[in-house]
C-alpha cells in the first residue's frame, strides 16, 4: 500500500500552519516526521486520520483519492499525543476491547502481568503509553499513526515497541512523529522534516543541522 497527502493548507486564527505538505508512506517502510514543538506534525496526523479538517487537502491510497475520512474506512489506527485510553477502564477490558492477546503482551513486557486486573488510573504515564502504544500496533489496520509514542516511557520499554513497530511494518503503514529525534532517524526508512509549513525530505541528521533543528 502507498499512501500519499498532498495539497494541504491549514491556519488557526489567520496564522499558516501548514502549506504545501507533500508526506508518502509506502507498507514495509517506516515514515518518520520531525519537526519543533507546534509546527504542526499532529495536526498533520489528525488530517491523514480525518478528525481535524484543512481548508485544502488531497489523501491518496495507491493512487486513488480518498472521499472519505480515513477513520471511517476501518483501515487506520491512530495513537494522539493525550491520553487514549478511558481512565476508569480496566487494563484486561482494554486489550478485549482491541480484540489483542494479554499472555502475548505479559511475554514481552513481563512486569505487567501485575497490572491485568487494574484500572487505566493506577498507571503511571509512561506503563499507560507502553500499553496504549502496544495496542494501536496490534490493532490489525493496514495505516498505523503514532504521535510521540515514545513520551515518557523507560529506556528499556523504548527498545522492544521499537522493536515491535519493525516488526509491524511488513504488514502496515506506518507513520511516527517524535521529539526523540535519535530514535525517529534510528528506526526510520523515510524521513521528513516539518519546517515553516513544509515538509522537508531528511537523510542525515548532517541535514538537520543545515535545517537548523540541531544545534
Amino acid at each position: 500500500m502507498k499512501l500519499e497527502i498532498d495539497n494541504i493548507e491549514l491556519s488557526f486564527n489567520h496564522k499558516r500552519i501548514l502549506y504545501g505538505i507533500y508526506l508518502k508512506a509506502e507498507t514495509g517502510k517506516i515514515t518518520g516526521i520531525l519537526g519543533r514543538n507546534g509546527c504542526g506534525k499532529t495536526s498533520l496526523l489528525r488530517i491523514l486520520f480525518g478528525s481535524l479538517s484543512s481548508k485544502y487537502s488531497n489523501v491518496r491510497i495507491d493512487g486513488v483519492y480518498q472521499k472519505k475520512k480515513l477513520y471511517k474506512t476501518g483501515e487506520v489506527a491512530y495513537l494522539p499525543q493525550h491520553q487514549l485510553l478511558p481512565t476508569g477502564l480496566k487494563i484486561h477490558a482494554a486489550f478485549d476491547y482491541f480484540n489483542v492477546e494479554w499472555h502475548l503482551f505479559i511475554t514481552i513486557f513481563p512486569s505487567f502481568e501485575k497490572y491485568k486486573k487494574n484500572r487505566i488510573s493506577e498507571l503511571s504515564s509512561g506503563e499507560l503509553r507502553v500499553i496504549e502504544t502496544y495496542l494501536v500496533l496490534n490493532s490489525n489496520k493496514k495505516i498505523i499513526l503514532l504521535d510521540e509514542p515514545f513520551s515518557f516511557i523507560a529506556p528499556i520499554y523504548v527498545e522492544k515497541i521499537k522493536q515491535i513497530i519493525q516488526r509491524k511494518k511488513e504488514h502496515c503503514t506506518i507513520i511516527i512523529t517524535d521529539h526523540f529525534y535519535q530514535e525517529i532517524m534510528e528506526i526510520s526508512d523515510t524521513i521528513y522534516l516539518l519546517k515553516e509549513g513544509y515538509c522537508k525530505p531528511i537523510s542525515s541528521k548532517k541535514d538537520l543541522k543545515n535545517e537548523g533543528y540541531l544545534s
